[in-house]
């Protein structure tokens, strides 16, 4: 179910049927496998590149669909209803690939684009350190200007798609002594010498999903694969997360979503008392919560969805309010539906267990809700 308060286009209604359909016969029978395996589905990375889901934001210039941003957070939102590892599909090759869309040089996107449309490249995003996560301004990765190559050392942790993505959106300090000012945005190779990929973190939730640190020992790449200007790099990564952490708020939706579903489902079939207990006026009432928390989210991410396509100044606002209260929603409802579920929602044998888990990232990564409090007041306060 989903009530909406305004039409969509038709063009995104049949979008989302589309994805539903798929999403319900293709990745719904494997999500509960994918998770438990821990391990990427390939199976679901070539379906979603068959119907041409796993990178929908690509402009029709490089070869992609040219689909808008309320159609690619639809496309993650009905994903992440029946997987959400499989939904970060998707959305890591939005964020890996948006820095490039918002200050790459026409070169460097028609050497990289096309290949994410036809689905030969993977990019994942590269911006935490392990002492530089909420404050991502003290990051330590360095380049070093050699003649026409950068050679970069350091470490970046909790990369979405480790192992797995073919390239990697990379933000390094090149001026020190300009920090935070001094940091600048590269395309890196999984071929790369001296780029290497460390041990994959064993993670509460979003298993199907690689999250892994990378190593840069003397990785010496091409200064020509500089995105943007030197020292913009940044700038580029605050404005790349007011694209996507929208997206972030999307797969919440999704998965709380897909956890309502559920438990509207399994609470007309379980009965105590002699009767079903969807008749308890205590199940109806977190029933009611619940759908009105979901509805709530989705208006906001879609309105900031309108926001990032328009190009409005106040994106950061709602972008940022959309991932937060979309990703708070989920969390809760997840936690309902396995208070709905009773015992059985504390296993293995119920989709809940897995949601719940997975809700917990999404008020994590990509800033964390803290941290979009303070995004949110500082707008506030301008």
């Amino acid at each position: 179910m989903g009530f909406e308060a305004y039409q969509l286009p038709e063009e995104h209604e049949v979008l989302r049927k589309t994805v539903r359909s798929l999403a319900e016969s293709e990745i719904a029978p494997r999500a509960a496998e994918i998770d438990e395996t821990g391990e990427f589905p390939w199976d679901v990375y070539a379906t979603m590149k068959a119907a041409e889901l796993h990178a929908v934001h690509i402009p029709e210039a490089y070869d992609g669909v040219g689909a808008d941003a309320l159609a690619g957070a639809i496309v993650v939102e009905e994903i992440a209803r029946v997987c959400m590892s499989s939904s970060l599909i998707p959305a890591a090759n939005k964020l890996g690939t948006t820095g490039l869309l918002l200050s790459g040089s026409e070169d460097l996107k028609r050497c990289y684009l096309p290949l994410v449309a036809s689905g030969e490249a993977l990019f994942s995003y590269a911006l935490s350190e392990r002492e530089a996560g909420s404050d991502a301004a003290s990051m330590r990765t360095r380049a070093v200007r050699d003649g026409d190559d950068y050679v970069l050392n350091g470490t970046k942790c909790w990369i979405t798609g480790a192992g797995v993505s073919t390239h990697y959106t990379v933000m390094v300090v090149t001026s020190p002594e300009k920090c935070p000012k001094g940091i600048s945005a590269f395309v890196v190779h999984a071929d790369d010498p001296g780029f290497s990929v460390g041990t994959k973190e064993r993670k509460l939730g979003i298993k199907g999903s690689p999250t892994a640190e990378i190593h840069f020992e003397d990785c010496r790449i091409p200064a020509e694969r500089m995105i943007g200007e030197p020292d913009t790099g940044f700038s580029t990564a605050l404005r790349t997360l007011d694209h996507t952490r929208l997206t972030i708020g999307a797969q919440a939706v999704g998965l709380a979503q897909g956890a309502l579903d559920a438990s509207i489902g399994y609470v007309k079939e379980r009965r105590q008392f002699g009767r079903p207990v969807s008749e308890f006026q205590g199940v109806q009432f977190m029933l009611a919560d619940m759908a009105m928390a979901v509805e709530a989210a989705r208006q906001m991410v879609y309105v900031a969805a309108g926001k990032a396509e328009r190009g409005e100044r106040d994106l950061t606002f709602f972008s940022s309010s959309a991932k937060c209260l979309a990703s708070d929603t989920a969390m809760k409802v997840t936690t309902d539906a396995v208070q709905l579920f009773g015992g059985y929602g504390y296993t293995r044998d119920f989709p809940v267990e897995r949601m719940m888990r997975d809700a917990k990232i999404t008020q994590i990564y990509e800033g964390t809700n803290q941290i979009q409090r303070m995004v949110i007041a500082r707008q506030l306060l301008r």
